[in-house]
């Protein structure tokens, strides 16, 4: 099993790296606009089209996010302190103001409307997922999602990044990396205060839950100082 998932990892690391090398490659015989849609093709096999999402469970949707929250992730990529090495190495050699640039147009690419899906889990392991979303567990020091991501939880400007549209699976991917420290934000880090707080049950549920929401159309991150955020993030300016 380890050795499938190393020359599946490989595979997919020679196919981005190949990728990218071909884009570049055809600007220099073709010369098509050098334009960011036409540079950021190189993020479609994972991140789909305009960044609209794919059927790919581990890789997020990145179209209508908050411009500094995707930013703020490129130069964690960039700087080593996220860890995906396809991502990291794709990055490592971008200027700050590049990334800025990429971060921007993803930002500005709409997210298309998603209907609801079919929840993976028992009935009661789905409201055990609602009622942590939505209310929290106080006795447990553990907000409630909504209380900074919004009750639609489209996230709000200019960090905190909407919920909707993403995967079970990876929703739970990245609680773990908050909770084992392998994905960490701004000081302080609130969402490793928060993931670290929640079980196993928690994060299955929760991941569940918010995978099972549809997105309606015209979902955009509200407005900077919409909510009070719950919890003091480095992140998001107080």
């Amino acid at each position: 099993m380890i050795h499938g998932r190393r020359l599946v990892f490989g595979m997919l690391l020679a196919a981005t790296v190949c990728l990218w090398a071909g884009g570049l490659h055809a600007q220099d015989t073709d010369h098509p606009p050098d334009t960011m849609e036409a540079r950021m093709r190189a993020c479609v096999p994972c991140h789909g089209v305009q960044g609209q999402g794919t059927s790919n469970d581990y890789f997020p949707r990145l179209a209508g996010k908050p411009e500094q929250y995707l930013y703020e992730q490129l130069v964690a990529f960039h700087q080593g302190r996220r860890h995906y090495a396809p991502m990291n190495y794709l990055l490592q050699y971008q200027s700050e103001s590049y990334l800025h640039d990429m971060a921007a147009w993803f930002a500005m690419q709409p997210l298309p409307p998603q209907p609801a899906s079919v929840p993976s889990v028992a009935s009661d392991v789905l409201a055990h997922g609602q009622t942590v979303v939505m209310n929290g567990d106080p006795a447990r020091g553990i907000p409630a999602c909504s209380g900074c991501h919004g009750g639609s939880f489209s996230g709000m400007q200019p960090g905190i990044p909407g919920l909707v549209g993403l995967k079970s699976d990876y929703i739970t991917a990245q609680l773990g990396a908050f909770r084992y420290g392998t994905r960490t934000a701004t000081a302080p880090d609130c969402m490793q205060q928060v993931a670290a707080r929640l079980t196993e049950r928690d994060v299955t549920a929760v991941s569940a839950y918010l995978a099972s929401l549809p997105v309606p159309a015209g979902t955009t991150p509200m407005p900077a100082g919409t909510l009070h955020t719950l919890l003091v993030c480095g992140s998001e300016p107080q």
